[in-house]
């Protein structure tokens, strides 16, 4: 925002029209602005008021109020939060501490914005502050179409904590899929180097054994419909860019949904089944050295993902569904 401008009409200038003569001396000044400062008076030529359409003459002074300037053409303004999503994004929050905050991001809710993404999480984070004495920090993120927990650190520290966390696998990950198809062999590890690959459709991940990152995804069947679907649980070991897709993709049995990776052989016949990406983060274990350490933070799946189990009777009860990977961590 400018402050108030008291500007010279020059010898060159004499003559001009004063709206034009404003928007060559201040070209980023909004034309609704200019109107609605002539209109009230805001606007001062030699200490008087005056029309759109008066003249200006060598010599004169013309006083500029204050105004917000316009983006740059082809650039949109910045776009702040909505007052409306206040309420939305704290209806998320599922775990709360001094240090800590467990949300339950729905599908469809970016994480971050992009150059066609303008309501996203990271736009709503200080309609979470609460008591503490800045907006939350993201530590990690969720596919737009993945729903479930996600934390978020109220304080540096503990982002740094966290992140260490992560990157070192000190944090145990749950995710639910529902597949096309059934895993075969029903559990193990999944040991596919990943690279990123851009394209039409948008970056994606693709296998790569000579110069892709080691990715390491745990997955164990829990339920199965014959050979037609299953609910599978993962624990990846690594957080590349869209691991557990690529993954599942690579066993032929991709996530329902997913037809970023599994093509036409995610979708199955039948028009009841809803649709949307099937997978989902269903729960994180916080790690030492953070507070609350040990705790098991918990999300329901949305309901696309409900009526897909129910329509295949799954069931998600008992204590395998707990801790899948119980074995592993003994």
């Amino acid at each position: 925002m400018s402050g108030v401008q008291t500007l010279e009409v020059r010898p060159e200038e004499e003559g001009m029209r004063l709206d034009r003569w404003i928007k060559t001396r201040c070209p980023d000044m909004p034309h609704s602005r200019m109107q609605k400062a002539l209109r009230k008076g805001e606007i001062r030529l030699d200490g008087g008021r005056a029309k759109t359409d008066a003249r200006v003459a060598a010599g004169q002074s013309v006083r500029i109020p204050p105004y917000d300037a316009a983006p740059p053409p082809g650039q949109r303004p910045p776009k702040g939060p909505d007052p409306r999503d206040e309420a939305f994004v704290r209806k998320l929050v599922i775990f709360r501490n001094a240090a800590i905050l467990g949300l339950d991001k729905p599908p469809g809710l970016a994480v971050q914005g992009g150059s066609k993404t303008d309501r996203h999480l990271d736009g709503m984070l200080e309609f979470l502050t609460f008591d503490a004495q800045e907006k939350p920090r993201l530590v990690h993120r969720l596919d737009k179409d993945t729903s479930g927990v996600m934390l978020l650190a109220r304080d540096r520290e503990t982002a740094t904590e966290l992140g260490r966390a992560l990157k070192g696998r000190q944090m145990q990950k749950i995710y639910w899929a529902i597949t096309a198809g059934v895993p075969d062999p029903e559990q193990g590890t999944i040991r596919i180097p990943l690279s990123k690959q851009g394209g039409a459709g948008g970056e994606r991940v693709v296998a790569d054994p000579d110069e892709g990152q080691s990715a390491v995804t745990e997955f164990r069947v829990m339920e199965r419909a014959a050979r037609k679907a299953a609910l599978v649980a993962l624990w990846p070991r690594t957080g590349r860019t869209h691991q557990i897709r690529a993954h599942l993709a690579a066993l032929g049995t991709p996530v329902l949904g997913d037809g970023k990776y599994g093509g036409k052989d995610a979708f199955l016949p039948g028009d009841e089944l809803p649709k949307g990406l099937h997978l989902h983060a269903r729960s994180l274990t916080l790690p030492p050295g953070v507070p609350g350490a040990g705790a098991r933070i918990v999300a329901q799946p949305p309901p696309h993902f409900r009526k897909t189990l129910s329509l295949f009777e799954f069931e998600t009860g008992g204590p395998d569904f707990d801790d899948p990977f119980a074995e592993l961590t003994e």
